[in-house]
């Protein structure tokens, strides 16, 4: 059998060791997962409730319109219904957009490290792939990226914030940068971390819909809203766009039990507000922390902190691994000598400071 010549050079997701497995090799019973920035406070407690409550229908396909989650989320962003997309989360919709967009010989533009299935799903399609190494403190080299558009340009991706590096666009440079991008390439904003950043730092992309209808906006219940198993997404764009994704989209991609739960999750901003005041405090004291023993790290607007280590992200990860606190090696990133640390609960968070001022004494 002969499958397309590229996947010869792509490997499959390689996802981090889980608990369980930890636990048998290091025969430990505190165990940290501090590796996939999912949300340490659970998720809405009125999803459990939903759950507790009503009797699973399992046998029925689900809702292929996701209608009631779509007027909901179109009544509160104050969106068109038709400007919704949903997907088995965002990541999904990434991989839409590539298998509506892309073909053998067109270009992308993106940052680096960045997250990586952008890359992934364009080598697919067989495109060409730009990348452009973040800036010094980690932030999307704006002026490269569009100094690269060429005329088999189709998408630039942007993500704000950040993955791996935690930093975010401001208004202004996000508007400037739409301005002077040509309206015929796609310009992909993913916020997955949208729900972490601070009031002040919100580019308001959904308000230059509009003005630019180039522009889709990814958003999440993955992150903040703790649905990651759950796996729901959505994008908001210009109807057109949303009718050509609609044409690769799988005709029920978005389970019952992802749609039920979102559509309480989303009603329920008490729990996200407690998540972000949470991540805030807890992200500051970490820095702090860090900053006490000499270790530099970027400025995160997200619920994660890539920290600059001493010797390699490795060392660190299997320092920390075998101590109970699974994080992400900058290695396999793409920015080595680092790690990537989701912020988790402050006793966590506490017990794991602890665990690095030891391998910091360790290593002097």
């Amino acid at each position: 059998m002969r499958s397309k010549e590229v996947l010869k050079q792509l490997s499959p997701y390689k996802q981090g060791k889980q608990t369980k497995d930890i636990q048998e090799e290091f025969g430990l019973d505190y165990i940290v997962k501090l590796a996939s920035n999912e949300n340490p406070y659970g998720f809405s407690d009125k999803v459990k409730e939903l759950f507790l409550t009503n009797e699973p229908v399992f046998n029925i396909y689900p809702d292929g319109y996701t209608s009631e989650l779509r007027y909901l989320i179109s009544e509160k962003l104050n969106v068109s219904p038709e400007s919704l997309i949903f997907g088995s989360g965002s990541e999904e919709i990434i991989q839409m957009l590539c298998r509506s967009y892309l073909t053998v010989g067109d270009q992308v533009i993106m940052a680096t490290p960045t997250f990586p299935q952008y890359k992934h799903y364009a080598l697919i399609e067989g495109a060409e792939i730009i990348e452009h190494p973040v800036n010094e403190d980690g932030s999307h080299p704006l002026d490269k990226m569009l100094g690269s558009v060429q005329d088999n340009t189709k998408i630039i991706w942007i993500c704000t914030p950040n993955n791996p590096t935690g930093t975010a666009l401001s208004k202004e440079e996000l508007e400037d940068f739409l301005s002077k991008c040509p309206s015929d390439v796609l310009v992909a904003l993913d916020e997955a971390y949208f729900e972490f950043l601070q009031p002040e730092k919100n580019v308001n992309a959904l308000g230059l819909l509009k003005k630019y209808p180039n522009l889709i906006v990814l958003r999440t219940f993955s992150k903040a809203y703790g649905l990651a198993g759950l796996r729901i997404g959505y994008g908001i764009a210009d109807p057109l766009i949303v009718e050509t994704l609609d044409k690769v989209r799988g005709p029920f991609n978005t389970t019952s039990a992802a749609q039920q739960a979102a559509v309480i999750a989303f009603s329920d901003q008490d729990f996200i507000q407690h998540t972000y005041q949470e991540n805030k405090k807890v992200l500051k004291q970490f820095q702090a922390f860090l900053t006490s023993i000499g270790w530099d790290y970027y400025e995160s607007e997200a619920n994660f902190l890539l920290v600059k280590t001493p010797k390699s992200g490795m060392d660190a990860f299997d320092y920390l691994i075998k101590n109970g606190f699974i994080v992400r090696p900058g290695e396999l990133l793409g920015i080595p000598n680092t790690i990537r640390v989701t912020i988790g609960k402050a006793e966590d968070m506490k017990v794991m400071e602890t665990v690095l001022r030891n391998y910091q004494e360790q290593l002097n």
